[in-house]
């Protein structure tokens, strides 16, 4: 029967230790959360810049929704685009050096339909290994041929690209890998793109706000500008509010608003949103010394942590994971730290390669260096208590 198949599928995550647990904040998003009903320390959240609980970001919400009302009322290319989204691609276009840009409600929705606007049957994609789900489900749904490279392999993109016959190419990539914290070589693939004359996506969703000079992201940080660079930033994580964005070359970008499905045939982002989303990337322009601070945070955590059977992944980003290898190893561990108020989630797969699930220690510009070094006296003694 049905059911039964399903509690014995379920019951096998229990069993190897895959089952995702969804939990209730009842406090305002921040590195101190009251959580299922208890104070905790969070290292979870992807609110680099803390602007997620900055009241003057809530006030900006406020202010929009007051003027705007609650909700768009039908799709953007019906009658749910108001003068407000223009504001804001025009604000993020320039933000990131682009000549226009298409606002999203989602990240994922993004990635989904960037690729199967851009390629299809008889086309080819090169994606890295690593790449984020929503642009493996992209790159699934453009029904092209799908080749993924090792990851930041150039050698093995190089590879593929030159065997490929199909006569449009696509190469595709995060900037900040969500559950590594490492930056993709952006240079080393524009520089293949142009060689083989190939789109180039990046999902700079972990990078915007956060790299470049006023976090304008890792093209920014980069110096990079070409009409082959198709850029997607998210604004749920630095820009603390909601949706994402598509930038690049007008034409690409009115190509997208034409035949991207995912922004076609769904209701339009509230008008509201996009109103406290310029002044988010105000806030975002002049976060120089939120910025600071996190990196300064960055560097105390890899200071403090003392670890020898954990591995401290290389990263110079927020996303600092800890390989710890076994599911079972891991979800005991992310429990220990739950025990003593610390709130770090435990990754595993399919999220990341079998053998390598971790922790995926996530921190803020809200975080204090006393938060930091608690997270990693605890975290040192419990591997010694192992």
């Amino acid at each position: 029967m049905l059911l039964d198949q399903l509690r014995a599928d379920l019951a096998e995550l229990d069993a190897r230790s895959l089952r995702r647990i969804r939990r209730s904040l009842d406090t305002v998003c921040g590195p101190h959360a009251r959580v299922d009903g208890r104070d905790m320390l969070a290292f979870c959240s992807n609110d680099y810049l803390g602007l997620a609980g900055e009241p003057a970001l809530a006030e900006a919400l406020q202010e929009g929704a007051r003027r705007w009302g609650a909700g768009s009322g039908a799709s953007h290319l019906v009658s749910g685009h108001y003068t407000v989204h223009d504001a804001l691609e025009a604000r993020l276009a320039a933000f990131v050096g682009c000549e226009r840009a298409l606002y999203f409600s989602t990240g994922f929705m993004a990635n989904s339909g960037i690729l199967p606007a851009l390629v299809g049957r008889g086309d080819a994609i090169f994606a890295d290994r690593l790449n984020h789900a929503s642009l493996v489900d992209g790159a699934l749904l453009a029904r092209a041929d799908l080749h993924r490279y090792a990851h930041c392999d150039m050698a093995a993109l190089e590879r593929a690209l030159a065997a490929s016959e199909a006569r449009r190419k696509l190469i595709v990539t995060d900037t900040v890998f969500s559950m590594d914290g490492d930056v993709a070589p952006l240079r080393a693939l524009l520089e293949l793109a142009e060689r083989f004359d190939a789109w180039l996506v990046i999902d700079d969703a972990h990078g915007f706000g956060v790299l470049g000079p006023e976090g304008r992201g890792a093209l920014a940080e980069a110096g990079l500008a070409s009409w082959r660079i198709v850029y997607m930033g998210t604004l749920g994580k630095a820009a603390g509010v909601s949706g994402a964005f598509v930038a690049g070359q007008a034409e690409v970008i009115e190509w997208l608003l034409q035949k991207s499905r995912t922004y076609v045939f769904t209701t339009g982002a509230p008008p509201a949103l996009a109103h406290a989303l310029l002044a988010s990337i105000d806030l975002i322009e002049s976060g120089t010394a939120r910025r600071a601070h996190l990196a300064a945070l960055i560097g105390l955590l890899r200071e403090e942590l003392a670890l020898e059977r954990w591995q401290l992944m290389a990263s110079r980003t927020p996303i600092q994971p800890v390989v710890v290898g076994d599911n079972a190893e891991v979800v005991a561990l992310a429990r220990a730290l739950w025990d003593e108020g610390l709130w770090v989630p435990a990754i595993r797969p399919p999220t990341v390669p079998h053998g390598s699930a971790r922790l995926r220690i996530s921190l803020t510009a809200a975080h204090t260096e006393e938060d930091v070094r608690r997270l990693a006296q605890t975290l040192n003694e419990l591997e010694r208590r192992a």
